[in-house]
């Protein structure tokens, strides 16, 4: 997959002219299926999910806990396998990757941020920061450099040294972003980021990500806060496994159907 983020088209995922044949989506599902068993019997969490997301989208999956939305993002980073469906990455087919593959597409082309943030309790921000760059092959000075125009951006000077738990969430999810695009991924994915952050760290986290996107970062982000999935660019309501309703905020359009009103998508 690409490392590049060309401008994104607008219109909530829609190209047009002779770029949308030359341009694949960065993210492509067809039917993904992904089952687990509870006490004993089988529960679908997702069920034949269809989904294509263009290069340059801020795209929010929202509904109600246990919907399935956390399932979804781990068959898109490949942290878990559907059993069924076809999933393709920049045009390129990933479904059958083994676990070593899906490491080394996750080191160099896609980032992820998870609610409880997922850092080396025992290493400095520095390393935590660092560490994917290396594993991805930058030099240490590469990786040094990389490292501190991040955490300067993203308001960490001085943190360097600190460890996680000397931090505050709203810190630490900041570090934990910093990791997730050091290696400049084409697909960032973000599990519920905001989930254990007061509302001042949800606003921080937020305002990075938007300023991310308008730069043309390809976001992809699971919440259960309408609010949260109200600065994204298009939203999709997930609910009992299934994408319910497409809209694109602020364009007054809708695709798709089923439940609309699922959510409150500007609460």
């Amino acid at each position: 997959m690409s490392r590049d983020n060309p401008p994104r088209a607008a219109g909530g995922g829609k190209t047009g002219g002779s770029s949308a044949a030359e341009v694949p989506p960065i993210v492509k599902a067809e039917g993904l299926v992904k089952s687990y068993r509870s006490d004993g019997v089988p529960a679908e969490a997702v069920r034949g999910v269809d989904l294509c997301v263009e290069r340059g989208e801020f795209v929010a999956v929202t509904g109600p806990s246990g919907a399935g939305k956390s399932t979804l993002l781990h068959l898109l980073g490949g942290l878990d396998k559907p059993d069924s469906g076809k999933l393709w990455l920049g045009g390129r087919e990933v479904g059958g990757y083994s676990e070593a593959r899906w490491a080394v597409l996750r080191r160099r082309s896609i980032g992820i941020v998870f609610q409880f943030f997922n850092l080396v309790s025992n290493l400095t921000v520095a390393d935590n920061v660092e560490l994917p760059a290396l594993l991805a092959g930058s030099t240490p000075r590469q990786a040094r450099e990389s490292r501190a125009e991040l955490l300067a951006e993203l308001g960490l000077e001085g943190k360097e040294m600190s460890t996680p738990g000397e931090l505050s969430g709203g810190e630490q999810q900041r570090v934990a972003l910093a990791r997730a695009l050091v290696n400049h991924p084409s697909l960032l994915l973000a599990d519920e980021p905001t989930g254990s952050l007061d509302s001042k760290g949800t606003k921080e986290v937020m305002r990075l990500l938007s300023r991310y996107h308008q730069r043309g970062q390809t976001i992809l982000l699971v919440t259960h806060d309408a609010r949260v999935a109200s600065s994204a660019d298009r939203v999709l309501s997930f609910f009992d496994g299934r994408i319910v309703d497409d809209a694109t905020l602020g364009a007054g359009t809708r695709r798709g159907g089923g439940v609309a009103d699922v959510l409150e998508l500007k609460g």
